[in-house]
C-alpha cells in the first residue's frame, strides 16, 4: 500500500501590482523564497507515525496546473495546504477521486472549514493529525474509512512526539529544516492564523525529543539551518533555556518567531548567542501602543510593550541576534499616516530586516467572524486571496485603494537594494562596535 503526502507550496500574491513590485525588491523576494522551500512539518511528521507496511513518498506542488509530478501509483492522497493555496489542493484532490484514488485532506484550513474541505476528500482530519492517523489507516485496511478525523484538543501529542521523517526530503533543496519545539501561544491575537485554529491550548515538546530531532538532522544535513516553527518561541522561559543549554554543543545554526520579552532576560540572551540563535522575528504589529490596543482577544500584553520596542531591538541586536520586525498594516486602529509611521520607525530602530502584511481575515479566526458580522468582508469566500499581500475587507480609517497605494509605496520604500543593505551594515557596525 502506498502514500503519497502532498505538500502545497509557493506563494502567489493576486494584486497583480504588488506581485510585479516583489519580483523586484530584494528584501520582499528573499523572505518569500525562505518561506516557500520551508517543508510540510505536519506532513513530514505523519509519515512518521506511518507502520512500515506502508511505503510513503513526499511531493510539493506550487503550481497545480504545471505539476510535473504523477501519483496515479499511489493508494493514498494525503494533502495538506495553507488557505491561499486550498483552490488548487481541491483541483489536486478531484482529480485523484475520479481516478478511484482515496484522497485526504489537513491542515489548518481543513480545520477551519472542514465541510468544504469534505466535498473535495473522502476523509477529512480535523485539529491534530497525529492522534488520528494511525486510527484512519487501520480503518482503511479494515475498509471502513470515516468522513471526519477530529483530534482530541486536551490531548498533548508532543509529549510523545515522533521524529519527523527528514529523511523523506532531498537534501539539496532545502536551505533550511524546520523543527516544532511548541504549539500554540498564549497571546491569541485576533488575527493570528497559526496552530491556535488546530488547538486553543499551549503545549510543548519535551526538550530531550526536540534535541533528538536536531541530532537525526545532522545525521542527514551536516550542517543544517533550524527554522524552529512555533508561533512564539520562549513563553516558558525556563524551559528554554534548557533547551538552549542542550543546543550549544550541536553547533547549529537557527532562526524562530518570539516576542520582546527575550530582551528582558539577560541570561536567555547570553543563551540565545551561545546556542547558534542567527536571527528573531518578532511581531510589533504596530510603531505605537495606541495602534495595538485591543488586537489581543484575553489580554492586552502588546499594548503594554510597545514602548520598548526601540530599547528592546539595541539589546538584543547588540549580542549580534539580528532581529526581523514584522508589522501589520490595515489595522482598525490605522490612519492613512500609519505607513509613514512605520517607515520612520524601521528607519530609527535600527532594525536589521523588516516584514509588512496586510491584516488578513483568515477563516474562522475571530477577525474573520467580526469583520463578517460587521458586513466588512469584501466577499465571503476568498482564500485565494489570504496570502497576507492582498486586501480582503474594508478597513475602518482608510479606503480599500488607500489602503493597497499606501502599502505599495511603503513596500519600495523598505525593501529596495540600498535600503535592506544599509540595514544589514548598520547592523553589522553597531554589532561590532
Amino acid at each position: 500500500m502506498k502514500i503519497a503526502l502532498v505538500a502545497m507550496s509557493g506563494l502567489r500574491v493576486q494584486n497583480r501590482r504588488l506581485q510585479d513590485l516583489g519580483l523586484t525588491l530584494p528584501g520582499f523576494i528573499e523572505r518569500k523564497k525562505v518561506i516557500a522551500s520551508l517543508p510540510s512539518l505536519g506532513l513530514l511528521t505523519l509519515a512518521g507515525l506511518t507502520p512500515n507496511e506502508f511505503e510513503v513518498k513526499y511531493f510539493e506542488i506550487s503550481d497545480y496546473k504545471n505539476k510535473d509530478i504523477n501519483l496515479h501509483s499511489f493508494d493514498i492522497i494525503a494533502i495538506s495546504s495553507f488557505t491561499a493555496q486550498i483552490y488548487e489542493a481541491y483541483q489536486l484532490a478531484d482529480e485523484y477521486r475520479a481516478l478511484g484514488k482515496t484522497v485526504v485532506i489537513g491542515g489548518l484550513h481543513a480545520t477551519a472549514c472542514p465541510n468544504e474541505a469534505a466535498q473535495h476528500a473522502d476523509s477529512i482530519f480535523i485539529g491534530e493529525a497525529e492522534v488520528t492517523w494511525g486510527k484512519f489507516l487501520t480503518d482503511y485496511k479494515n475498509g471502513k474509512i470515516k468522513s471526519f478525523y477530529r483530534g482530541d484538543e486536551k490531548d498533548n501529542v508532543l509529549k510523545q512526539a515522533v521524529i519527523p521523517k527528514y529523511e523523506l526530503l532531498d537534501i539539496e533543496k532545502y536551505n533550511r529544516i524546520t523543527v516544532q519545539t511548541q504549539r500554540g501561544c498564549p497571546f491569541k491575537c485576533e488575527f493570528c492564523a497559526s496552530s491556535i485554529r488546530l488547538t486553543p491550548y499551549y503545549r510543548q515538546k519535551p526538550v530531550e525529543s526536540i534535541l533528538n530531532e536536531i541530532d537525526h538532522i545532522k545525521s542527514i544535513w551536516a550542517q543544517p539551518f533550524i527554522e524552529f516553527a512555533d508561533d512564539n518561541s520562549f513563553v516558558n522561559k525556563l524551559l528554554s533555556k534548557q533547551l538552549l543549554r542542550g543546543l550549544a554543543p550541536k553547533k547549529i545554526k537557527w532562526f524562530t518567531e518570539t516576542d520582546i520579552s527575550v530582551a528582558e532576560d539577560d541570561e536567555l540572551l547570553d543563551l540565545l548567542v551561545e546556542s547558534g540563535c542567527r536571527q528573531l522575528l518578532i511581531g510589533f504589529e504596530s510603531p505605537s501602543s495606541k495602534q495595538v490596543t485591543g488586537i489581543e482577544l484575553k489580554s492586552n500584553w502588546k499594548y503594554r510593550q510597545a514602548d520598548k520596542y526601540i530599547n528592546a531591538i539595541e539589546k538584543i541586536q547588540r549580542k549580534g541576534i539580528s532581529v526581523n520586525g514584522c508589522f501589520v498594516l490595515g489595522l482598525d486602529t490605522h490612519r492613512t499616516d500609519i505607513f509613514d509611521e512605520v517607515e520612520e520607525f524601521v528607519n530609527n530602530s535600527g532594525l536589521s530586516d523588516v516584514q509588512i502584511t496586510l491584516q488578513t481575515p483568515f477563516p474562522n479566526t475571530e477577525l474573520y467572524h467580526r469583520l463578517n458580522a460587521e458586513d466588512r468582508l469584501i466577499k465571503q469566500t476568498f482564500w485565494d486571496k489570504c496570502t497576507l499581500f492582498d486586501v480582503t475587507y474594508i478597513p475602518k480609517n482608510m479606503s480599500i485603494s488607500e489602503l493597497e497605494s499606501g502599502f505599495e509605496k511603503l513596500m519600495k520604500n523598505l525593501y529596495t537594494d540600498d535600503k535592506v543593505a544599509k540595514r544589514r551594515q548598520l547592523f553589522l557596525k553597531n554589532y561590532r562596535s
